[in-house]
């Protein structure tokens, strides 16, 4: 049961604080808890829980993450704690940081001597100076992330909230412990921490803190894009991330940091036509996604669909606004991003490529008379990634027309159904055509050329249009019959 439950019951403020005293007990009855306060303890060092595990644990949520802040040497603390666990534990310090993480089995701890931080305007990198648990809790990002849990036996179980983050929880509000213009100058990181956590948990940003975000917008251009990319990950990772782009569009952020997304917003008026909003068209497409599956780079396919929308716009007269081949320019653009994004170049890219690539195939297939040819070509051209095409086709039918919407599904039930039964009898998939290029060179005495290949793509199309089954026998009769051995 999550405590929110509690707060939004009748129940009253005693039951409420026992019940959180024994949900706390309980998550400390855990050894590892035992064995830190009993560190704490011996090195008579100041030891607390604090952070997201101590968030996640009052809301209900699982998490194994485990971020335990002392006071005193972070680094030394854990070294005692990794001898203690023995056998099966690794231990890797960040002398930079002052940090150190533990792990053993399931377990992975994050350790760091409580600090004081300031910065310097064009680093989000603090100087650092050892303080007390006051003081680290006063640098993090959010109330709800800076209560803290005592684990030593004075103040085994204590829950300490300077700054009211349990009201936060209650209440599902992001806010800073501290003048956010100042928290978010300092760290500009933390804007999109602040989206981040909206999204994941459905919290609001409270209106100040909000404000904030807008007025120092412009700061996020000290972040690294690789640190960029993980917060919009975790975005795009979310139960429904279309909270998260939408915040950074309504921030500002989304011009600054993602700005080919950007172009898609609005609506264009002209000569009485209109078109949708295609920001607002893709975020519901991705929404949709997000309830098929957790992959994420099929999430990122839903998000970049579209993108080559807003460069293939035109208003044609009498007909009205159109997006031709929107879906091979936004392809080509799908590596440019993935760079300048420091996004990965192998096969992440070249799925999400793909998928925006053939995106408008299936689509076109199910509002006309499907052909086998047309299905073998889509099946040959989407190989392995067929299933996820399919899927992500299926959810850019965001019509308010239910009519229209059922149609598209039937029609795309046939698609499915003709992928199958082809695939099935003709072996399409990954198929290569079943004479070599080497064999082709061999039979008729040529030299690498160019007419080498042209052989091999009449075959491939043969067996495409159905017109030669896919068999070795079958193509090496065509091949003899449609090319002359010299």
């Amino acid at each position: 049961m999550s405590l929110l439950f509690l707060f939004y019951s009748s129940i009253n403020k005693t039951i409420i604080y026992h019940y959180l005293c024994s949900m706390i007990n309980r998550e400390l009855q855990k050894p590892i808890f035992r064995l830190l306060g009993e560190v704490a303890d011996e090195m008579q060092m100041p030891c607390f829980l604090i952070g997201g595990y101590v968030r996640d644990l009052l809301l209900g949520r699982a998490t194994k993450d485990i971020d335990v802040v002392v006071r005193g040497n972070g680094v030394l603390f854990a070294e005692q704690v990794a001898k203690r666990l023995g056998k099966g534990t690794s231990l890797a310090v960040f002398k930079t940081f002052g940090t150190a993480q533990v792990k053993h089995g399931d377990l992975e701890l994050e350790f760091v001597g409580a600090r004081k931080e300031s910065y310097n305007y064009d680093s989000r990198n603090p100087q650092v100076e050892e303080g007390t648990i006051e003081d680290d809790q006063n640098r993090r990002d959010f109330t709800i992330n800076a209560l803290a849990i005592g684990l030593n036996k004075e103040t085994w179980g204590v829950l300490i909230d300077p700054f009211e983050g349990m009201n936060d929880l209650k209440n599902k509000i992001i806010r800073t412990p501290l003048d956010p213009n100042i928290t978010f100058s300092d760290d500009p990181l933390r804007m999109l921490r602040a989206i981040r956590f909206a999204t994941q948990l459905g919290f609001y940003i409270e209106s100040e803190t909000f404000s904030a975000i807008v007025a120092n917008k412009d700061r996020i251009g000290i972040i690294t894009k690789e640190r960029i990319l993980t917060e919009l990950n975790k975005i795009l990772q979310s139960a429904t991330p279309s909270i998260g782009f939408l915040l950074l569009e309504k921030s500002g952020l989304l011009e600054l940091i993602f700005p080919e997304l950007n172009d898609l917003k609005g609506v264009e008026q002209k000569q009485g036509y209109g078109h949708k909003d295609n920001f607002i068209h893709t975020l519901k497409v991705l929404d949709k996604i997000a309830t098929k599956t957790d992959d994420l780079w099929l999430r990122w396919a839903a998000l970049l669909h579209d993108i080559g929308k807003s460069r293939t716009k035109q208003l044609v007269e009498n007909q009205g606004w159109t997006f031709h081949n929107h879906d091979f320019v936004g392809a080509k653009m799908i590596h440019h991003i993935f760079r300048k994004m420091k996004m990965p170049m192998g096969e992440p890219m070249k799925f999400v490529r793909k998928m925006v690539e053939l995106h408008m195939r299936p689509i076109v297939l199910s509002e006309d008379v499907v052909t086998d040819s047309a299905v073998r070509r889509l099946l040959f051209d989407a190989g392995n990634d067929i299933d996820s095409l399919m899927i992500l086709c299926e959810a850019d039918i965001t019509s308010g027309n239910k009519e229209k919407v059922e149609r598209f599904m039937n029609n795309f039930q046939t698609v499915r159904q003709k992928l199958k039964t082809i695939e099935e009898k003709d072996r399409i998939r990954n198929f290569q055509p079943p004479i070599s290029g080497e064999e082709i060179m061999q039979i008729f005495s040529l030299p690498p050329c160019a007419l080498v290949g042209e052989m091999k793509m009449a075959i491939k199309d043969a067996i495409l249009d159905g017109r030669i089954p896919n068999e070795r026998d079958a193509a090496y009769d065509f091949m003899m019959k449609n090319f002359k051995k010299d």
